[in-house]
């Protein structure tokens, strides 16, 4: 029997450190990061690519012991000695270059850079003992949808190991309307969420189809006051990209600091 493909995890991580610091607001995200790995089991490395890493080419993490970036501000002291001491996977980072090149995809590894948030808050949650090797991808500073689906259809063979992929990043992200606590724009939030669960989970639509409403996404209704910028949605387009013809699976659909969030799992 075929080992059926390892998992990819387009998640929510929430704002800056407050998911690990008990914010009400972040209580059923955080529930969902601490059990979802009972569906995931334990990979040999987890890859993650974060809404808070852009690069004018691929960029992958290659250094065998990255330290952590703490990207937030004006947070308590104590968020800013989290600890995540993840070892690096500098044979991965090469592979993957490899699958990179072999799609004629320019790209480059990093061994200075760190992990950001978008990497520790979510793992810490899912992987506490921080024992699995991990690596970040770099989103493109051009913002391309279709160039982020091509990063992932070139990684598609990375499934036939038991890694992990992450897409870390936030269905919703208005940054605006997350601090103001403005609701008024309820209904165009749940169109675009209507619109991105049809997108990645109608099981009758081919890849084609479903690459081409992603290339298309700032057309979707409530779009652009979703993400007024695209950073924390372009990782779900690298995952669908590896995910190729599979449709996804909603497996959290809840409020992350009062605007409503979901995570998709392939």
């Amino acid at each position: 029997m075929a080992t059926p493909p390892a998992p990819i995890l387009y998640l929510p991580h929430g704002g800056g450190p407050l998911p690990l610091l008990a914010d009400p607001g972040h209580r059923a995200m955080t529930d969902f990061l601490q059990t979802i790995p009972q569906r995931l089991g334990t990979p040999e490395a987890i890859v993650v690519i974060s809404a808070h890493w852009e690069a004018p080419v691929v960029t992958v993490t290659s250094g065998a012991q990255p330290a952590l970036i703490y990207d937030y501000y004006g947070f308590p002291p104590e968020s800013y000695s989290i600890e995540y001491p993840a070892p690096g996977a500098p044979a991965l980072a090469e592979t993957i270059l490899k699958h990179l090149a072999a799609a004629g995809i320019d790209a480059q590894g990093d061994r200075d850079r760190g992990f950001d948030h978008g990497l520790f808050i979510p793992l810490k949650l899912m992987y506490p003992d921080a024992s699995i090797p991990c690596l970040q991808i770099a989103l493109q500073q051009e913002m391309d949808p279709g160039q982020h689906l091509a990063i992932g259809q070139a990684l598609a063979a990375l499934r036939e190991r038991n890694i992990l992929v992450v897409g870390s990043g936030l269905s919703f992200h208005n940054m605006q309307l997350l601090r103001s606590g403005d609701d008024r724009y309820r209904d165009d939030v749940d169109a675009f969420h209507h619109w991105l669960i049809d997108t990645c989970c109608h099981p009758e639509l081919t890849a084609d189809t479903r690459n081409q409403r992603l290339r298309d996404w700032a057309q979707a209704p409530g779009a652009r006051l979703c993400h007024p910028r695209e950073e924390h949605l372009l990782p779900l387009h690298l995952c669908a990209g590896m995910a190729g013809n599979q449709p996804a699976e909603v497996v959290f659909d809840a409020p992350v600091m009062g605007h409503r969030a979901i995570a998709l799992l392939w």
